[in-house]
């Protein structure tokens, strides 16, 4: 009996080692797309542990680059993984590992921030929302360029229980730059504590669970780079449409120097904004006084209920936005301006 359940675990046979296909197919980082290479397969190893039990898992690696978390995903016996790739010097890597591990690697030539998830695994993978996560898992060394834009893509997703998320709460293990990586899981109070603490926190236990060091790269980044692993929650800390959230966060750290009360502000015209800021803080019960990064998830959950309501209110007041109104009155003195100069 022993004997079978050592044949039953799949392992790559042996293979050029990473640095070797880069030269075999003539490969190097793209500059402009922030790409990163990670040889050392002990580190792609320790990633993929981190993500946890992927016996059988069904896994979605994105930006697979010259495959070394593949090699890894591929090592952790899972069911079947599918990597989305952009830059089509990676094909012929992925390819030759493709052909080493038959029926396990499916190879899509497209990109991660338009690539549809939602059909890509089974129907029977799905679990209600409640349960436990599925047999799901996003892995990825993501470029620098791409890795906030994703993620605020996936946390929307998250909150519509869409792509990715149609199968339950999958969840993602993501590598990011070192300071994003501190941003996501930043604590209330603290000097790296900004917009994607809350949004991330609002709806996923973020954990900051690997440090590698940039040496550890080629070529080398100037900086540290994190890996962070999300859960979605089973019950958001804020229950208001994802946009909402992303509006009232948004503008409260745009001043994170400042008192929330002027970031607040931004959410209303200025012809009504002193009253409206200070009605939105005093039925949110928020100190004006506190700078944004002094804001827990639980004051952003009461200053978007005030503000939904508000809105509900004024269906004018979600549309707004004070950047257009600045431009607006710009060229209403611009054209005062040419009248009094005539």
């Amino acid at each position: 009996m022993a004997a079978s359940g050592t044949l039953s675990t799949f392992r790559l046979p042996p293979l050029p080692t990473i640095r070797e296909i880069i030269k075999l197919f003539r490969l190097h980082a793209a500059k402009q797309l922030s790409q990163n290479f990670l040889l050392d397969l002990r580190l792609t190893d320790k990633i993929v542990r981190k993500a946890g039990n992927l016996t059988n898992a069904y896994v979605y690696e994105v930006g697979p680059g010259p495959g070394g978390i593949t090699r890894s995903i591929l090592n952790a016996n899972v069911a079947e993984l599918l990597v989305v790739e952009k830059d089509s010097r990676f094909i012929p890597g992925l390819q030759m590992l493709s052909d080493a591990a038959p029926g396990k690697l499916r190879i899509v030539h497209g990109d991660v921030l338009t690539f549809k998830i939602e059909r890509a695994f089974p129907e029977s993978l799905k679990r209600p929302w409640e349960d436990d996560p599925p047999n799901v898992h996003i892995i990825g060394n993501l470029p620098f360029s791409v890795s906030t834009p994703l993620i605020i893509k996936w946390l929307e997703n998250v909150s519509c229980r869409d792509g990715p998320f149609v199968y339950g709460r999958t969840q993602m293990t993501l590598t990011f730059q070192k300071e994003v990586a501190e941003r996501l899981t930043a604590n209330t109070g603290s000097k790296q504590r900004s917009r994607l603490s809350v949004m991330a926190q609002y709806l996923c236990n973020v954990q900051h669970i690997l440090t590698i060091p940039g040496q550890a790269f080629v070529p080398k980044p100037e900086v540290d780079v994190g890996v962070v692993h999300f859960t979605p929650l089973v019950r958001p800390r804020i229950e208001q449409p994802f946009k909402l959230v992303e509006k009232v966060v948004q503008n409260t750290f745009q001043f994170r120097r400042k008192y929330c009360y002027r970031g607040l502000g931004m959410l209303f015209p200025q012809i009504h904004r002193v009253e409206s800021t200070g009605k939105l803080l005093e039925l949110a019960d928020v100190d004006p006084t506190l700078r944004p990064s002094q804001l827990s998830v639980s004051h952003f959950k009461s200053l978007c209920d005030v503000y939904r309501k508000m809105c509900d209110e004024d269906p004018h007041l979600f549309a707004y936005n004070f950047r257009e109104e600045l431009k607006q009155n710009k060229s209403k003195n611009q054209e005062e301006e040419e009248r009094n100069g005539l």
